[in-house]
């Protein structure tokens, strides 16, 4: 017998309600024992009444169980769910003499949408988790490209440079074989040079071997025209001359002895008049000293007063000295409105001068008997040098 139970809205464990289809097969014991059960429970009872009987024993043990499970349990794993409900349901219909054959969960859903709203979580998830993956699989993609353009890249520098160095290689033995083909045409043309240069010296020196004999004949030739000319010389310009140069010695000589004979004479001349102005001078010098020692001595005996007799013997030729630039002077002005300047410019004149006097000859005038004997005719003597 198929028998369908079903139980709508039931809730689990966490209270959601959910419906939950399920197909059962189930038949009779074949076994006498448990046939002869079947018979006292079933006997009389049509097909219908047995599945009735038997579909309310499921469903009530489908129920209990719903009660301890989630939805995700029930939904995620419907095989596990289906054994829970054979194993509980198996001893209470085989007690009426039937066995369960298979149970399988046919359909679970809910009216809340909860089962859709967990795939669509689920489904995110998955979106999620594929997204990641195409995100790790591109990334992991791009590592491995990059990975391998780096490879690649490793292999093409390695390459260029494998190259390069067989060029540069190529370049220098290139350069080391232009080198010594130009060293060895350098030599042959240095060798070529240097053999030239060797025959070009020993044509010179041909050369000036021919213009040394050249040189020593025309020496010779010239030697010979000097002689020549020389002797010439010798006759025409020589001889003459030292004719001429003898007579103009001896004509030298004539005057030469003529003119220091004059000079002794002029110079005896001079030494007589200078003995005879020394003598006079001497006697001169004697009288003027005996004079000047005459009169130290009557200074000596006189003494103050013959100072003071010289002193006012020198001070009119003083005076007038000093008043000489006044004598070349037109007109002196004195600008002052004090009608006494120029009396006190004279006083201060006078003043002052018995002290330069004092500095000139070191005779002090200012005693009163000096100043009366000379002041006096001073003071008439400037006065009058000033009116003019």
């Amino acid at each position: 017998m198929t028998l369908q139970p079903k139980c709508e809205d039931v809730e689990t464990a966490e209270g959601v309600a959910i419906t939950v289809t399920g197909v059962a097969q189930v038949k009779v014991m074949t076994d006498q024992d448990l046939l002869a059960v079947a018979c006292e429970q079933f006997l009389g009872k049509s097909v219908m009444e047995i599945k009735a009987v038997v579909l309310q024993t499921l469903e009530g043990h489908l129920r209990s169980i719903l009660g301890t499970l989630t939805v995700e349990q029930i939904y995620q794993d419907r095989d596990e769910f289906a054994r829970l409900v054979r194993e509980v349901a198996a001893p209470d219909v085989g007690r009426m003499g039937i066995e369960i054959l298979s149970f399988t969960i046919k359909d679970v859903y809910d009216k809340l949408d909860y089962l859709s709203s967990l795939g669509k979580t689920q489904t995110a998830a998955v979106q999620r988790d594929a997204d990641i993956g195409v995100a790790e699989a591109e990334r992991d993609a791009g590592i491995r490209e990059a990975e391998c353009k780096k490879e690649m890249m490793d292999v093409k520098f390695l390459a260029d440079t494998k190259m390069a160095d067989s060029k540069r290689e190529l370049e220098l033995q290139k350069a080391a074989f232009n080198q010594e083909v130009n060293t060895k045409k350098a030599e042959s043309q240095l060798a070529y040079e240097l053999q030239a240069a060797k025959e070009q010296q020993k044509i010179r020196l041909e050369e000036i071997e021919i213009e040394v004999v050249q040189r020593k004949k025309q020496i010779s030739i010239e030697e010979k025209e000097i002689e020549r000319t020389e002797k010439e010389l010798i006759a025409t310009v020589k001889r003459p001359a030292e004719a001429e140069a003898y007579k103009m010695q001896q004509l030298a000589e004539g005057q030469k002895l003529k003119k220091v004979l004059i000079a002794q004479a002029e110079s005896e001349k001079i030494r007589k008049i200078g003995e005879a102005d020394a003598i006079s001078i001497s006697s001169v010098g004697k009288a003027e000293a005996e004079s000047m020692r005459l009169k130290a001595e009557a200074y000596q005996q006189y003494g103050e007063a013959a100072k003071t007799a010289l002193v006012l013997e020198a001070l009119p030729k003083i005076a007038g000295k000093v008043a000489a630039p006044l004598a070349r002077t037109n007109e002196i002005v004195i600008l002052s409105g004090d009608g006494n300047r120029v009396t006190g410019e004279v006083n201060r004149l006078l003043a002052e001068l018995p002290v330069s006097i004092n500095a000139l000859t070191g005779v002090d005038l200012s005693t009163k008997l000096i100043k009366k004997q000379f002041m006096t005719p001073l003071i008439s003597i400037n006065t009058h040098q000033i009116s003019e």
